[in-house]
């Protein structure tokens, strides 16, 4: 899970090492007033909003004796103001990172539990559309389900979020060494999922939304737009460079925003579906192990759960086995060996199911993973189950 801007690494900042230009962009972005100063020597920074509070010096570089001086008094500055975007600020200096915002319209007023609401709306739906720019770094599908699923929420460890200010505003610190990718692929997919809504909502048709997987457009992203808009009077969202990074090749060096409305729920959903309905199963030949046997009675078919070893991008899967091929599955379980299989695996159901299921073969590994699969199954006799009972 991503952390709050309040807990990032602790790691001072040194203002020997700060470049007083990636300073002025950040505070420039963050809502900052430049007020003048000593032309050629440095600039004097204003909290937004009017707030009051200490102003900053910043130099326009190190040239001057005193440029050391200014920033490590800046930064002291930023440390101790009580302006929200000082933190935001602090942040990105502290992390080079590209920013993610998103800004929803929502009503004023409302209950506390009702703010909270829109408080995790806005939480849930920006953290969905990072793992769906993720989940396009990994090749191109209109609906990955549980695909590349845990690959992709691996990154969000090291994403820094702002709050979710009465479930209006929130802001994503992803940093750039690591998540650019994501970030590059995701403003991509937000103006090609743009372009394919204005068309659905001209024409009719959805020829756009199917060309627009190629951009990284799939389900999982219309899914965090559909969040985003719904009970929403609008939708904002925009990417910004870090400074110190600059930005990544192939890309406009300040994105436009990109907007979205309730009037766009109709064309959104109608292609949520058709990526689901349309994304086809596999042929896979999975190699897994054994977590758990079920079937309704003995000397019958049955079906099996794998922890995936390799041949599929899931974690899980369920596979319906004939009664051979579910004998072979139990011992191999039993002495502690993956088994390997084949079969289709179906969208239906975000990939966890293989049918047609087939030539279940135990496969030979090392001692030290035997030893590991057999201590697996032993802390977890509880999963063997050859008792009746529904397939889960």
């Amino acid at each position: 899970m991503y952390r709050p801007i309040d807990e990032p690494d602790a790691r001072p900042l040194d203002p020997a090492r700060l470049d007083p230009a990636v300073l002025s962009a950040l505070l420039a972005r963050h809502g900052w007033r430049r007020r003048g100063g000593a032309a050629g020597h440095y600039a004097r920074w204003t909290p937004p909003g009017g707030l009051g509070g200490t102003s900053l010096l910043v130099p326009h570089d190190r040239r001057f004796p005193d440029s050391a001086e200014l920033l490590a008094e800046a930064l002291a500055a930023l440390s101790r103001s009580a302006a929200p975007s000082a933190r935001e600020v602090l942040t990105g200096l502290a992390v080079p990172s590209d920013e993610v915002s998103w800004q929803r319209e929502i009503p004023d007023g409302g209950s506390g539990a009702a703010r909270w609401v829109a408080q995790e709306q806005l939480r849930g739906a920006a953290r969905a559309m990072l793992v769906a720019g993720a989940l396009g770094t990994y090749g191109r599908a209109g609906y990955y389900g549980a695909r590349h699923k845990r690959q992709a929420e691996g990154f969000l460890g090291e994403v820094l979020v702002g709050p979710a200010t009465a479930g209006r505003h929130l802001t994503a610190f992803v940093p750039a060494g690591g998540g650019r990718a994501a970030v590059a692929g995701l403003q991509r997919s937000l103006h090609a999922a743009r372009d394919a809504t204005d068309y659905q909502r001209a024409t009719g048709g959805m020829e756009a939304y199917d060309a627009a997987v190629e951009l990284g457009v799939c389900h999982e992203l219309v899914q965090a737009l559909i969040a985003l808009v719904r009970d929403a009077e609008g939708v904002r969202i925009a990417v910004e460079w870090s400074p110190a990074a600059g930005p990544p090749a192939g890309c406009p060096a300040r994105p436009e925003p990109v907007e979205f409305s309730p009037g766009d729920l109709p064309a959104l959903e109608q292609a949520a579906r058709r990526y689901v309905r349309d994304e086809p199963s596999l042929p896979v030949r999975v190699t897994g192990a054994v977590v758990r046997l079920r079937r309704e009675r003995p000397g019958g078919p049955g079906t099996v759960r794998l922890r995936v070893l390799t041949g599929a991008d899931v974690v899980q899967v369920r596979v319906a086995l004939g009664e051979e091929d579910y004998r072979i599955a139990g011992h191999a379980h039993l002495v502690g060996l993956p088994i390997r299989v084949s079969g289709r695996l179906e969208s239906r159901g975000g990939f966890r199911r293989i049918t047609g299921g087939r030539d279940v073969t135990p496969v030979q590994v090392d001692e030290a993973e035997r030893d590991r699969l057999l201590k697996s199954l032993q802390e977890n006799l509880d999963f063997f189950e050859e008792a009746c009972g529904a397939d889960d």
